[in-house]
């Protein structure tokens, strides 16, 4: 197994836990008799971090000491400067099964094996405390938050790995090197000073007049490392960020800007995350990292404040650099100024003077609508290729997802939308009924909380491929639980529009309607874990649109739809 010596923190030899020759064959072989985990894609981002150095001096999972010391004092066990839990969820299930000194076999989705793990610890953590250590909030808003609630498995397992191979990439594998081949080719450029900017989003002329002046600043080379491993919900995909970079590339000084890619899941801790960062970078080979205002932030929380504060990280950051052993670049805000025609940090703008700046939000807003991207603000390769994969709002596809009790009338009027889209446009739509699926895509599952939940995430998924492909989707399952609705949202959303709709009926007028007679069979216990009977339905928080069949027709609740569906756009008259 690899091994760490560390001449100061966070220098020096990287952590190689890639096993070679008979030590690899010795584990390969063994690992045909071992349990195996197949790995989240999360989990599948930690591992390769791990594996390849990018996490050193991690040489596995957090144990729950090292856990526990990360949480309260952001160092290891050992006193090492550590702001992440790096943990291995699974579900209780699993988790049974195993205890310490155990071995496990960790493999990617299609069964390849990466590593072997050997057991230190199996425990069931405190969520509530690692959410409020780790990222300093319960509010789900936050989507670390939302996941280690919702999706994380209850149980974690530590221990330290013997690795076999690196996950398999088959896009841009010029740009993907591990921390041992980039500080190789730096070393080879002659760069003493390497100064890196981490981002999840294009990068336009406010971002490269800002890198561009912060590696004139430390008179070294620029390492663009974009993060393409997980990110927020709703960013734009890797691929086409990617394709921005290497456009963007083309802008700087020759020699001057290195692009490369980071395979890594952000958790958006801002403060924690921003310190994160710079250890990472610096086993990337790095001297330099700019950190910017609301670093890794996911912005607001539920009461509609800012989570962390716009400092924040750059305050956490400049504690500690001295000990990580980066120094930290701050991000400065660049606007135009027109006057001049060039970008200026806006401390060096005079009073007075006009400046021009389009946010995130704005970009969005614009692509969606078609509407026109000004060349002071981005360069035109640039946003030829966000266009490629962000039309306007009525060449996306959108799905339209019903949620309600049964017998509310979900399908009736999902039914009769679909008649009047299909008199509109001549798109393709497609109806993903809860009966019909439980029918054909998730035959064999039962009406446990588990079995529930991942047949609306099923619906969700065959969703977002119809989206995905411009198509439309209409979803009409009960849906009871928030989680997966808002788990679909966030799929869906990556790839066109998602209306919510809520068929507002209460529980007595359905039972009057029951044809089937279920609701008395679940009043007579016939039927166990009946939604609106003996299992709950979280009604919607948020929904765009709310239907009231008991008072409404099915021709106004359907056309009520539809006139959302042209109100926000993803339909012309």
């Amino acid at each position: 197994m690899g091994t760490l010596t560390l001449i100061e923190p966070h220098g020096g030899t990287l952590c190689d836990l890639l096993l070679q020759g008979e030590e690899l064959q010795r584990v390969q072989q063994e690992a045909i008799n071992l349990p195996s985990l197949t790995l989240t894609p999360r989990q599948l981002c930690d591992i390769e971090l791990l594996l390849s150095g990018g996490f050193s001096p991690l040489c596995g999972f957090l144990s729950k000491q090292d856990y526990d010391s990360v949480l309260e004092n952001m160092r290891l066990s050992d006193g090492t400067i550590w702001p992440m839990p790096i943990t291995l969820d699974v579900n209780e299930e699993t988790a049974s099964d195993l205890k310490e000194g155990d071995k496990v076999a960790l493999r990617d989705q299609t069964g390849l094996l990466l590593a072997v793990m050997t057991l230190s610890d199996v425990w069931q953590p405190n969520k509530e405390l690692e959410a409020e250590k780790a990222f300093g909030t319960t509010d789900k808003a936050h989507p670390a938050v939302a996941y280690l609630f919702d999706q994380a498995g209850d149980y974690y397992l530590g221990g330290t790995l013997e690795g076999i191979a690196l996950p398999i990439h088959y896009d841009f594998l010029e740009l993907r090197k591990t921390p041992k081949q980039l500080r190789e080719e730096l070393e080879q450029l002659s760069a003493d000073k390497v100064v890196a900017f981490q981002t999840r989003n294009p990068m336009h002329r406010a971002h490269k007049e800002l890198t561009d002046r912060a590696a004139e600043e430390v008179d070294g080379h620029l390492l663009i490392h974009p993060v393409v491993g997980m990110t927020k919900p709703g960013d734009i995909d890797y691929f086409t960020r990617v394709r921005c970079y290497k456009e963007l590339l083309k802008n700087y000084p020759e020699g001057r800007a290195k692009l490369s890619l980071l395979p890594l899941a952000m958790r958006m801790a801002g403060p924690r995350e921003a310190l994160w960062h710079c250890i990472i970078r610096k086993n990337h080979g790095c001297t330099h990292f700019i950190v910017g205002r609301d670093h890794a932030g996911p912005g607001k929380g539920s009461d509609g404040e800012p989570i962390y504060g716009p400092y924040d990280a750059q305050e956490l950051v400049i504690q500690h650099q001295e000990e990580v052993g980066i120094q930290m670049v701050p991000f400065k805000l660049m606007v135009f100024a027109p006057a001049e025609e060039v970008y200026k940090p806006i401390d060096e703008v005079k009073e007075g003077e006009e400046t021009l700046s389009i946010s995130g939000t704005e970009l969005r807003r614009r692509l969606s609508e078609g509407e026109d991207i000004p060349a002071w603000f981005s360069y035109p390769d640039v946003v030829a290729e966000l266009r490629k994969t962000h039309p306007p709002k009525n060449q996306q596809g959108f799905t339209i997802f019903f949620t309600g009790l049964s017998g509310s009338g979900k399908s009736t009027v999902a039914n009769a939308l679909m008649t009047k889209l299909l008199e509109v446009t001549g798109r393709p739509v497609t109806l993903l009924d809860g009966d019909v699926v439980r029918t054909h895509l998730s035959k064999g599952l039962g009406f446990s909380q588990e079995d529930r939940s991942t047949n609306v995430q099923r619906i969700g998924f065959v969703a977002s491929e119809i989206t995905k492909h411009r198509g439309i989707a209409i979803c009409a399952p009960i849906a009871p639980y928030e989680a997966d609705r808002n788990a679909n949202e966030d799929l869906i959303k990556s790839y066109g529009g998602y209306i919510e709709v809520y068929i507002d009926v209460s529980v007595e007028v359905c039972e009057e309607r029951d044809t089937k007679g279920l609701y008395a069979k679940a009043r007579a216990g016939i039927i166990k874990g009946f939604t609106g009977i003996d299992d709950p339905y979280e009604i919607p928080k948020n929904p765009a649109v709310s239907c009231q069949t008991d008072k409404e027709t099915i021709e106004e609740s359907a056309t009520k739809v539809l006139n959302k569906i042209f109100e926000l756009g993803y339909l012309e008259k």
